[in-house]
């Protein structure tokens, strides 16, 4: 039982010293990384399940995944960009300090992507699929493109 408690302890540690490091953003990171090896994982499970599973399809995953990594590396370029562009414009001050706002949204759409993916190989994989969850991840993901489309 000492054990679990100093196991726990140690996570709680973890947990608090990486929320100061890395603030909201990172744990949103985290959650969409999560996200992408689940439905690696589930994606192959599906496949080999159907006997459809190859190297080459595995392989198109990954680079499919890589580029999802390069298109948040482009939204944080950005977001760096603009907010250098905003602190540095002169006779403008803004009532705010901009951080961060490109970079999240297209998190939370890659980690909305990757839901709607984990529930479609979680059903080729046999399990029941609530359809108001489908339904949910669907909406989720077009309210974002739709408050986002520019």
């Amino acid at each position: 039982m000492e054990h679990i408690n100093t196991f726990k302890a140690a996570v709680a540690a973890v947990c608090a010293a990486l929320t100061a490091l890395w603030g909201w953003f990172g744990w949103v990171v985290v959650a969409w990384i999560g996200c992408m090896i689940i439905d690696y994982a589930t994606g192959s499970a599906a496949a080999l399940r159907a006997g459809e599973w190859s190297s080459k399809s595995a392989r198109d995953g990954i680079w499919h995944k890589l580029g999802s990594v390069v298109a948040v590396i482009v939204a944080a370029i950005l977001d760096t960009v603009i907010g250098h562009l905003l602190g540095n414009v002169p006779g403008v001050e803004l009532p705010f300090t901009y951080t961060v706002l490109l970079c999240p949204l297209v998190v939370i759409w890659y980690i909305l992507t990757e839901a709607g993916s984990i529930i479609e190989n979680a059903g080729a994989l046999g399990a029941p699929i609530p359809a108001w969850l489908a339904r949910t991840i669907a909406a989720l993901q077009s309210k974002v493109n739709e408050n986002v489309d520019v």
